[in-house]
């Protein structure tokens, strides 16, 4: 079953929210499990999107955590900025969910921050996301542009793995 590649905590979160996975997550696991880069290709509702965030809250909740400058793990590029509506559904239900089965059966707790950098982003908190860069950024193609040619963006140093949703 290929809710066995995830940590126990992430397995119970995931078996009390859903009844199962969907066809694109129960396909799509197995090859971000082997780093393989992944393509899924389905319907609206079919689970892409936590497809891939709940793979990265499992590695980046029980892998060492990097230093403080290089903590920005996962970089989510949305082609546009209404889709950073998903990241409640997506990320942060299930960041929540997977915390607190860790507090319950661990007796720990892992912080894993995430932002949203768009146009829109006031210049106050896009110097905040470049001084304490978040584990997993949330952004626009714009934006991103922005972020890796800016002198801020470039001491950022984002050691992320790209993700792409249409």
């Amino acid at each position: 079953m290929s809710l066995s590649l995830f940590e126990p905590p992430v397995q119970r979160w995931f078996s009390a929210v859903f009844d199962a996975p969907t066809a694109a997550q129960a396909q799509g696991w197995q090859a971000i499990a082997n780093g393989d880069s992944t393509l899924i290709l389905a319907p609206t509702g079919s689970g892409k999107t936590l497809a891939a965030f709940l793979w990265c809250l499992n590695r980046l909740m029980f892998q060492p955590v990097p230093g403080e400058r290089e903590r920005c793990r996962v970089l989510y590029v949305s082609p546009l900025k209404a889709l950073s509506n998903d990241i409640h559904k997506n990320l942060e239900e299930p960041l929540a969910g997977i915390r607190e089965a860790l507090r319950r059966s661990l007796k720990q707790d892992v912080e894993v921050r995430a932002e949203v950098r768009t146009g829109d982003t006031p210049a106050a908190r896009r110097q905040a996301i470049a001084k304490r860069p978040p584990h997993i950024l949330v952004t626009t193609p714009e934006s991103l542009y922005l972020l890796l040619t800016s002198a801020s963006g470039r001491r950022m140093r984002m050691r992320a793995r790209a993700w792409a949703c249409c």
